[in-house]
């Protein structure tokens, strides 16, 4: 109980703390200061006491000089666990830093994201008064550029830069190094576990060990391209811009140089090694997240796609409707035109399944040219065509699909042996108003179609207002 009291009396003085994981860090940081000003007022007092003694003719010169060097070299020592307290406190911060942005990085669904993500903890950590993230996007012609500016409020500045940028490693590729171990990575990227290990630095070997092998880092013969790259589009951002004090680390992907991360600051302070550290690491999380990104995309799209026609499918043609009908104004009308290969059967058993298949092609691609830039065709499925219109104005949904019908129609199929006219027949329904579900408009389509079946084939037929 004596000690419990005791425990409680010096836990309430200002003078002594009792700190646990949980106290405030300005606690902390009070203890810390009061720790320091007690060495140096027993430093002061040792030297005084020394000084004092050999004035007095108490203490011989020897003694002084042996009281002046103990000083120094406690205050030596002093010194040295308050810079190397220091460091691990940076390295600390650092690992931290980096460990959240591969956190943000992670949750990234899209390059909007990323590019998000990189611009929000980079610039904080690096104390930077612009981002911008330089990158070329799979299959473009153009680097899209996004700069940042770090003052509050501020919005994404949105450019393209021209491709020939990247020419010369367009050109020749940079040799690759296979990735070592998780360890071998965190000291390529500076980032030494701290304390046994902190959860930043952990979260990065776990990343870097979830890469696929063969991903890579440009071999040194050739990382200095690399770098003169990424220096080349930042002196472009610094012409556009008017930036000055920049550093800038390349993208690099499949070995090639896809873009770059730029930071800039206003005022010539040097950009310090943790903030290098940092950017380079940056930008080799940066480039598997955007891959990550652009291959979900694709996999997304290409699930979203008819592999044989190029059309959109069914599927996404429902998911497209959805989006449509969760956003409709009351002033907003749509229609759908039903489309259906006349006698397709008799084409498959006279000509065969694959030269069927060249015919779907051709529609797809007569469908396709037919339609308003607006306008969403799709393959449905089988041989039949939909293809959903976006506020048509009176007569307009008539005249796109007759356009259909006459391209189907003149579509010149000898190339591909087929010596028959091939023809669809084409129902086209409008919508009453924009409570009317797609659905409903599909169906009264759909019953449109098959009164063109019904009335002869190749032809249009509009359900009647009053239908349904």
């Amino acid at each position: 109980m004596r000690n419990l009291r005791w425990r409680h009396a010096l836990g309430a003085s200002p003078w002594f703390r009792f700190h646990g994981d949980d106290a405030a860090p300005e606690l902390v940081a009070e203890s810390i200061s009061l720790t320091w000003t007690l060495l140096s007022v027993a430093i002061a007092l040792l030297l005084g006491q020394a000084v004092i003694g050999f004035l007095v003719g108490r203490n011989s010169l020897a003694d002084l000089a042996l009281l002046v060097a103990t000083a120094l070299l406690v205050a030596s020592a002093v010194l040295n666990a308050r810079a190397s307290a220091m460091l691990v406190e940076r390295r600390h911060s650092e690992a931290e830093s980096f460990g959240r942005l591969l956190q943000a990085l992670s949750r990234s669904v899209s390059p909007n994201a990323v590019i998000k993500a990189i611009v929000h903890e980079l610039g904080t950590a690096t104390r930077a008064d612009h981002v911008a993230v330089v990158q070329k996007r799979p299959g473009g012609n153009v680097l899209n550029v996004s700069f940042v500016s770090m003052q509050p409020g501020s919005q994404t500045a949105t450019s393209v830069m021209p491709i020939q940028q990247l020419g010369p490693v367009e050109k020749r590729k940079l040799r690759l190094t296979p990735r070592s171990d998780s360890g071998a990575a965190l000291d390529r990227v500076g980032l030494d576990r701290v304390d046994g290990g902190s959860d930043g630095a952990a979260e990065v070997a776990r990343s870097r060990a979830r890469q696929p092998q063969g991903s890579g880092v440009p071999d040194p013969a050739h990382e200095g391209d690399a770098r003169e790259l990424a220096n080349q589009i930042a002196n472009r951002l610094r012409d556009a811009y008017g930036l000055r004090n920049m550093l800038a680390a390349p993208l690099i992907e499949g070995g090639s140089v896809v873009g770059a991360i730029v930071l800039s600051r206003r005022t010539n302070e040097p950009w310090t090694d943790s903030s290098v550290r940092l950017l380079n690491g940056a930008a080799g999380e940066t480039t598997a997240a955007l891959a990550r990104v652009y291959s979900h995309q694709a996999a997304e799209a290409e699930a979203r796609t008819d592999q044989l026609t190029g059309l959109p499918n069914r599927r996404y043609f429902d998911e497209y409707c959805t989006l449509v009908a969760s956003r409709r104004r009351a002033s907003d009308r749509s229609a759908i035109l039903a489309v259906d290969v006349d006698h397709f059967k008799r084409v498959n058993d006279m000509y065969g399944h694959h030269i069927g298949d060249q015919v779907l092609r051709a529609i797809g691609d007569a469908i396709q040219t037919s339609v308003r830039d607006e306008d969403v065709p799709a393959r449905y499925g089988g041989e039949e065509f939909i293809v959903l219109l976006r506020n048509p104005t009176a007569g307009v949904a008539l005249e796109v699909g007759e356009r259909i019908r006459q391209t189907v129609r003149d579509t010149d199929l000898i190339d591909a042996g087929v010596t028959d006219r091939v023809t669809v027949s084409i129902g086209v329904a409008c919508g009453h108003s924009a409570d009317e579900s797609i659905s409903e408009i599909v169906e009264r389509a759909d019953r449109a179609l098959y009164a063109a079946k019904r009335t002869g084939r190749d032809r249009v037929v509009e359900a009647w207002p009053s239908e349904g």
